[in-house]
């Protein structure tokens, strides 16, 4: 999609662009695991303020700590989720699932179960007088050159294939072994060397999708940038099993983007 030092991934589809309405809410990196029980308790209760308070609710990746087929759909805990979020949609609030790089493999089956609907990455959004770009995030790592090669393997329908096709066992001791089975007390800060976005890649899409705005997940580096091409926000990770709890969303409506605090009091 660009060109010069730094560019997006070859992978990086067409952009897609859709209407919404507002206001919209949006979340990433919860990695969701039966080993947070207050983290997805805190995301409940957020969906229940969802319902009364927003119209589209948009979830940027790493919804799940991993992800390695649809059967999960059917396991108490996927189960459990995509209840909760169905019972949003039939609420009447527009739900959008964005594939992170923890669960790359999340397909129709759940996304039919959760009432949601699976966007490509990047994604434009129209809502409330805006044109957002939506991204995962880890696509504007370009300077971490072993994850990138990493990525665009992963990414390759034929190697999704090879892998969907071994025993369910066999996938949940690869994907534990590659990530680790997040558990609570996990909350670490992150390392200095954890890949950040690439200013030039940031540049690249913004330019390539025509916008000014940009909202994404990853790095765990929740912040808002502001520099001559445009405003960036950045989504937190959610933790609230750990020794520092963090859980919020992002709200856009007519007032512009605000940040919406999610943690649970104890």
């Amino acid at each position: 999609m660009s060109a010069g030092g730094n560019p997006l991934p070859a992978d990086v589809p067409a952009v897609h662009e859709v209407q919404v309405p507002a206001p919209a809410w949006f979340v990433s990196d919860l990695h969701l695991t039966p080993g947070m029980p207050r983290t997805l308790a805190a995301f409940e209760q957020l969906l229940e303020r969802a319902a009364r308070e927003a119209r589209t609710l948009f979830i940027l990746g790493d919804f799940f700590e991993f992800w390695v087929g649809d059967e999960e759909t059917a396991a108490p805990f996927p189960a459990r989720v995509a209840a909760t979020l169905a019972r949003l949609s039939a609420a009447g609030v527009h739900i959008y699932l964005m594939h992170g790089n923890r669960d790359f493999l999340l397909g129709e089956r759940f996304a039919r179960a959760a009432g949601a609907t699976l966007l490509p990455d990047p994604t434009v959004i129209r809502c409330a007088g805006e044109r957002v770009v939506l991204t995962h995030g880890d696509m504007l790592c370009t300077d971490d050159v072993g994850y990138m090669r990493f990525r665009n393997w992963t990414r390759k329908r034929w190697v999704q294939r090879l892998f969907l096709a071994l025993p369910m066992p066999v996938r949940l001791a690869v994907a534990r072994k590659l990530r680790g089975d997040s558990e609570a007390g996990r909350a670490r800060p992150v390392p200095a060397d954890y890949g950040d976005v690439s200013p030039t890649a940031v540049r690249a899409l913004l330019r390539d999708t025509g916008t000014t705005v940009m909202i994404h997940g990853h790095t765990h580096r929740p912040a808002r940038h502001e520099t001559e091409t445009g405003v960036r926000w950045v989504l937190t990770d959610w933790d609230l099993d750990g020794r520092k709890p963090r859980a919020a969303a992002l709200r856009l409506d007519a007032h512009g983007l605000s940040t919406i605090d999610a943690a649970v009091p104890d």
